[in-house]
């Protein structure tokens, strides 16, 4: 059940987002899996500073399902558009993509409703930039404990007052699993 709201909320945004790391250890699609198949697919944004994505994998294989699009800020790009993706460059920020100049770039080609899947890090580079609007937070009742990713990278709190809050707007129960939405305070 929290898959299929998942997919729901992918066919109800103008772009899907990941970083770089995600990208490669994951290897998603990000295509909404609904019916009827919504209009218009989400573009799919990768953020990756070196344009150094393999040119292969599922992103690359479902480009005749929904546009890709690789953001970062040095490196060719040449291999992914051959295969068919498309590129951009943004200015760096601490070495990585900006996230504040992806986001603008995006907004340029009037999409507005992003959805960020991960990485971790990428969600810290959005939450610490006050750049979230709202959270959805899907837990499963099982523990990884080390040998799982963070959801959200390293924030750079000088002290625990500086972290940045959010309100929990609903709670709902998806099957075994539990579905947490909170807005920006």
């Amino acid at each position: 059940q929290a898959r299929a709201e998942v997919q729901r909320m992918r066919s109800d945004v103008d772009a899907i987002m990941i970083g770089a790391g995600a990208a490669r250890v994951d290897d998603p699609e990000l295509l909404a899996r609904v019916e009827p198949q919504p209009a218009k697919r989400a573009l799919r944004v990768v953020l990756d500073s070196k344009l150094s994505l393999a040119p292969r994998g599922r992103l690359i294989a479902s480009l005749d399902q929904a546009p890709l699009l690789v953001i970062g800020v040095q490196g060719d790009g040449g291999a992914l558009e051959k295969a068919g993706a498309r590129t951009a460059k943004v200015v760096a920020k601490d070495g990585a993509v900006d996230v504040c100049a992806a986001l603008a770039l995006l907004g340029s080609q009037g999409i507005t409703r992003v959805l960020v899947e991960g990485g971790g890090k990428l969600a810290a580079s959005l939450i610490a930039g006050g750049l979230v609007d709202r959270l959805e937070w899907f837990r499963a009742p099982i523990v990884l404990g080390a040998e799982g990713r963070p959801s959200v990278g390293a924030l750079a709190l000088a002290r625990l007052s500086a972290a940045p809050t959010f309100r929990r707007v609903a709670v709902r129960e998806l099957g075994p699993d539990l579905w947490e939405s909170y807005e920006r305070t």
